[in-house]
């Protein structure tokens, strides 16, 4: 199901996470080559992905807010 990105902070691993619209964290990595956000590692990059929709696998699923 397509969530709407509304923030972003750091783990405890220093890995951004997105906050989404539905209240579920998503982890957003830029891992070339498996995966390709270099958005993710700039303030203005984070910042613009914000509104972005992701699939959000625990919305599928049913699950509760994190």
């Amino acid at each position: 199901m397509k969530r709407k990105i509304v923030s972003f902070h750091q783990d405890e691993e220093q890995h951004w996470v997105a906050r989404l619209e539905c209240g579920h964290n998503q982890h957003v990595r830029h891992n070339p080559p498996w995966t390709n956000r270099r958005w993710v590692i700039t303030p203005e990059g984070r910042e613009a992905a914000v509104g972005r929709e992701l699939d959000c696998r625990k919305c599928d699923e049913g699950r509760p807010p994190d």
